[in-house]
């Protein structure tokens, strides 16, 4: 892989928006920014028409986030894109919303709307991603879940470098791949 594949925190992002192949994460696993009052609305929006359950959430906040997210090549300091894992691909902007909507029941009118130019969705996108913490607001702690919905979440247990380091493993609960343990 050439490192200009690889975005860096100095470069312009945007190439590197399209549909990525990405092996080893839950299929319906929604990456967004957790103290994005818009952002955890679209979640309580998804999770409302969702009665099968498919998707799943983690922000980028967290530690499995934060891992998604540099596997991903989102900055999670001043992430730009939200992102959806289906079928081995991650989406990013608007092509991740239009993926998500158009799963769920009633809603898969909106698939239509991928015919329109990806520069444009984006554009749009990128006007309210700019905008989000002054239009909506934001909070200081990501939002949490009711015990009901605490399933839909993806939690992660970090193990500290020096415990990996004397040789235990992790335990993990992150869908995020690798090996988990149950904990």
């Amino acid at each position: 892989m050439s490192t200009a594949s690889v975005p860096t925190a100095s470069e312009p992002r945007r190439a590197t928006w399209r549909p990525t192949a990405i092996s080893g994460v839950r299929d319906g696993l929604i990456l967004f920014d957790g103290v994005c009052v818009f952002c955890s609305r679209w979640v309580r929006f998804v999770i409302e028409r969702d009665a099968a359950a498919r998707f799943r959430f983690v922000a980028i906040q967290s530690d499995g986030g934060r891992a998604l997210a540099a596997r991903l090549g989102i900055d999670s300091a001043a992430p730009e894109t939200n992102a959806v894992i289906l079928h081995g691909q991650a989406y990013f902007k608007s092509d991740a919303a239009l993926h998500v909507l158009r799963r769920l029941p009633k809603w898969s009118w909106s698939g239509a709307l991928l015919g329109v130019p990806r520069p444009v969705r984006d554009w749009a996108y990128d006007r309210v991603a700019r905008n989000r913490y002054r239009w909506f607001g934001r909070t200081e702690v990501c939002m949490m879940p009711s015990a009901e919905l605490a399933a839909r979440f993806v939690i992660v247990a970090v193990a500290s470098s020096r415990r990996r380091d004397r040789g235990h493993r992790p335990r993990r609960r992150d869908g995020l791949g690798g090996s988990a343990a149950r904990g």
